[in-house]
């Protein structure tokens, strides 16, 4: 069984971020038949409709866990990160500023209503943060840490007040979606509310019904930009069979989008209809060789740096992830969407080629040298062995470890390959039981999380204990100084600089070894509606329902 991720529609965290254009992309978009008589696209579909299990009307925006996905096409927040590039898109903000490095104020757009026609103000942002700050369990997105006030500056101005000088709870600060004072205020336990009858958003679908097969948006007329919105519907419909199924009802037209693993997209959905079904599968985190630190060989620097160029990512990419992906970078940003962090002069984007020779001189260099038989010693004399642990269940990763691992037996290394369940392997990883194994890291618009949750030393624990999120067990004085710089720069070129020292720490010490960028599948139909994000035109990631919503457009003949 490989990995299948959620929807599309779904919030993308973390997940998430950013932009390669990838091999194996259509990158064609034609128009379907004329469907419209009136510029409009009657209605959208997509798979899924959340809610867990059992799905009930629920469209509270702070209760990850039992909302429906419709929630995310009613509610805003003030700027929209677009997670293909990283670009910050103003949305109910219409522009901030650093009044200090601990003061940063939005200036609210005018003329917005709620989808009941009541004003949206700076007063109902400021409520909205200083309520999931009274009921802290509504703090999903972990805002309140960072900040010490929010307060209403004027009818069109917000003020946040933060802890710790620096930009980096700007993308935090603009995950939080905004609720009307005027409803929530009459709330007695937010935390319980389900919002379930009409909920009252800014954004351009408001809900028309539910059951628990489908549910169904319509278009909100005073969507304060509804004249770039030509939908006059969002269905969803919940995933009711296997996978099989599901690609089943993909191939057939039942699904305008969807985000799911596709064996032979090809062949499954493209060839289906080739006129009409495309898909774009950018990148998404970085899919690393993780060692244990703690362990020889490992801790020596010197044989790290001589694995760089000891896997062949070039085959892992085409046979094991089906060629779906491309190769990741030293530097662990995902390119090129991030490309903008990348330090000027980085050659080849960081990237690291596949050269057993180079690595064979290396590792004989440091002073790994081979006995008669072949075999590569360490420091102590006897011959390296170790374990390289993937969960069977994803057969993907299987795949990609055999190819390393058959590289490393080229060098001399006794390799085995262990296998264990998906359960094992990560409850192995957080606690350091392991010698050598895949990690995703990376992938998020937030530099301070992409670099400090896989590198900071807080993020980690001793072997036997479970890390948060620094499972390789790095340690280091000069990362956590850059970690702390990265956090407290408010300018973007302080921040680049940091992003620069760890780039350096990554490509030199070499604390995980990137091999591939997780794909973010996306498959469109454009049957109905043209102008979904693709590889010639990435203006948005899959995910950014309200940026897509804003480009979509009726087919033609």
């Amino acid at each position: 069984m490989t990995r299948r991720p959620r929807n599309i529609t779904a919030l993308m965290a973390t997940l998430t971020s950013s932009c390669l254009l990838l091999a194996g992309c259509t990158g064609t978009e034609e128009a379907g038949d004329s469907v419209s008589t009136d510029g409009m696209i009657s209605h959208i579909s997509y798979a899924g409709i959340g809610g867990g299990s059992a799905p009930q009307a629920n469209y509270n925006p702070f209760l990850d866990a039992s909302q429906l996905v419709a929630t995310n096409f009613v509610y805003e927040t003030l700027y929209v990160i677009e997670q293909n590039s990283c670009k910050e898109v103003p949305w109910l903000a219409k522009s901030y500023s650093w009044r200090d490095a601990r003061t940063l104020v939005f200036d609210i757009r005018d003329g917005v209503q709620w989808n009941d026609g009541q004003a949206f103000t700076a007063k109902d942002v400021a409520f909205t943060f200083n309520m999931i700050k009274k009921h802290d369990v509504l703090d999903t997105k972990g805002v309140w840490p960072l900040l010490d006030s929010v307060k209403a500056t004027g009818d069109n101005q917000v003020t946040f007040s933060l802890k710790q000088p620096g930009a980096s709870p700007f993308t935090i600060i603009n995950s939080v979606r905004i609720v009307p004072e005027h409803i929530w205020s009459k709330v007695k336990d937010p935390t319980k509310f389900a919002n379930a009858k009409n909920p009252v958003g800014t954004g351009p679908m408001r809900v028309k019904s539910f059951n628990p097969q489908q549910v169904v948006t319509e278009r909100n007329p005073r969507y304060w930009q509804a004249d770039k919105v030509k939908v006059k519907e969002v269905w969803f419909k919940a995933n009711t069979g296997t996978p099989e199924i599901e690609q089943l009802k993909m191939g057939r037209g039942e699904y305008d989008a969807n985000g799911m693993f596709i064996p032979n997209v090809q062949k499954s959905y493209v060839d289906r209809d080739p006129k009409h079904h495309h898909y774009w599968y950018a990148p998404g985190m970085v899919m690393s060789v993780y060692m244990n630190l703690t362990k020889a060989p490992f801790e020596d620097v010197a044989f790290r740096r001589a694995l760089t160029s000891a896997f062949d990512r070039a085959t892992v990419a085409r046979k094991a992830q089906l060629g779906y992906v491309k190769t990741a970078s030293q530097t662990g940003l995902v390119l090129p969407g991030q490309g903008d962090w990348l330090p000027p002069g980085t050659k080849d984007g960081g990237r690291v080629g596949f050269d057993p020779k180079a690595a064979e001189k290396a590792l004989t260099e440091a002073g790994y040298e081979k006995d008669s038989q072949g075999r590569r010693l360490g420091k102590d004399g006897k011959p390296i062995s170790f374990k390289f642990k993937v969960p069977t269940a994803y057969t993907d990763w299987v795949a990609a470890a055999e190819i390393l691992v058959k590289n490393l037996k080229a060098l001399g290394l006794q390799v085995e390959l262990d296998r264990t369940s998906p359960e094992a392997h990560d409850e192995d990883r957080a606690y350091g039981r392991y010698d050598m194994m895949f990690g995703a890291h990376g992938g998020d618009c937030n530099m301070s999380i992409g670099f400090g949750h896989p590198l900071g030393s807080d993020g980690t624990a001793p072997i036997g204990k479970r890390a948060f999120s620094n499972e390789v067990r790095w340690k280091d004085r000069k990362t956590d100084d850059l970690l702390a710089d990265l956090r407290t720069a408010s300018s973007k070129e302080d921040q680049k600089k940091a992003v620069a020292g760890l780039v350096e720490i990554m490509q030199n010490e070499v604390p995980m070894i990137p091999i591939w960028y997780g794909a973010k599948w996306f498959q469109y139909d454009t049957t109905r509606a043209v102008g979904w994000p693709n590889a010639k035109n990435p203006y948005a990631a899959g995910g950014d329902n309200l940026i897509l919503l804003t480009h979509l457009r009726p087919a033609k003949g």
